[in-house]
């Protein structure tokens, strides 16, 4: 039993479970704007269990790939994948079992999800392999993470709103931005070592006004979706609200590179959540 749970506290290191927390509360706006409000229970195991199964997916594909460049990072040469924890072998059961997981609870949603699940696959594992040839590595996890909001909604309606697109579009905006922002801690690295990233390609200068002006565009399209889906005062405050939030993220990292992790996984962690919370006044006070 010690042995199982010691394994469990290794994949979660490897994948970070908790992390879904980007995720997840933007699948569930979309599901609680598409429904209207409550989605139902069903729904709303499903939504956790795709999601869920969708990261490790995706972190597991990220880890299996990168075992290489991670044993050289010194920043990363501590994961499991790397110091011997787990094998490459378990590390790629583990994402089979994710990928089954994800298609099977897209099945059983409705045939449109079950339609997009592998393409949906295809999108999340092609993010770890972009950094060796194009600096758009960026964009590509953008896109990853801004597939939530879409799917959501097809579980919902099995259909794609504008609204949804909107929503997508500043999630791909706003993960973006973070991403360069966290990609900093590694631009002498990725020099070194040939890796394509925006920092280690045009500078710190260039990746923080690209990271602005990325959480920039997020901003405006969360508000063009609040508009296009007709939401009312609670929901216009998620969205500018957000921008206030991004504006402080930016600010924390410009005046300090170390703060980098808490503006990654504290700022935009609460920002996800408490954009939730607005929806769901929102529709109640609707």
């Amino acid at each position: 039993m010690q042995r199982i749970i010691q394994k469990a506290k290794d994949f979660n290191e490897l994948v970070m479970f908790e992390h879904s927390i980007f995720s997840l509360p933007f699948i569930f706006i979309a599901m609680i704007v598409a429904a209207d409000g409550w989605f139902g229970l069903w729904l709303f195991i499903m939504g956790i269990l795709a999601a869920v199964s969708a990261r490790n997916f995706a972190m597991g594909v990220n880890r299996y790939a990168d075992s290489d460049i991670d044993a050289k990072n010194p920043r990363t040469s501590s994961r499991p994948n790397v110091d011997g924890r787990l094998d490459k072998g378990s590390i790629l059961i583990f994402i089979i079992v994710n990928a089954v997981v994800f298609i099977a609870v897209a099945y059983m949603i409705n045939s449109l999800a079950f339609a997009l699940s592998i393409p949906i696959l295809s999108v999340l594992a092609a993010y770890s392999y972009f950094k060796r040839f194009s600096s758009l590595a960026h964009v590509v996890l953008g896109v990853a993470l801004g597939l939530a909001p879409i799917a959501g909604v097809v579980a919902v309606s099995a259909s794609v709103t504008l609204w949804s697109v909107l929503l997508s579009l500043g999630v791909i905006f706003w993960v973006a931005g973070f991403d360069l922002l966290y990609s900093l801690q590694d631009i002498a690295f990725d020099k070194e070592h040939g890796l394509y990233s925006i920092p280690s390609r045009y500078g710190a200068d260039a990746t923080l006004f690209i990271s602005a002006l990325f959480h920039a565009l997020a901003v405006l399209f969360w508000v063009l979706f609040v508009w296009a889906a007709d939401l009312g005062v609670f929901a216009y405050i998620a969205a500018i609200g957000s921008g206030f939030v991004l504006f402080y993220e930016q600010k924390l990292v410009r005046k300090d590179f170390t703060k980098i992790d808490r503006a990654f996984f504290t700022v935009n962690g609460y920002l996800g959540i408490a954009f939730l919370i607005f929806i769901i006044l929102d529709r109640i006070v609707a």
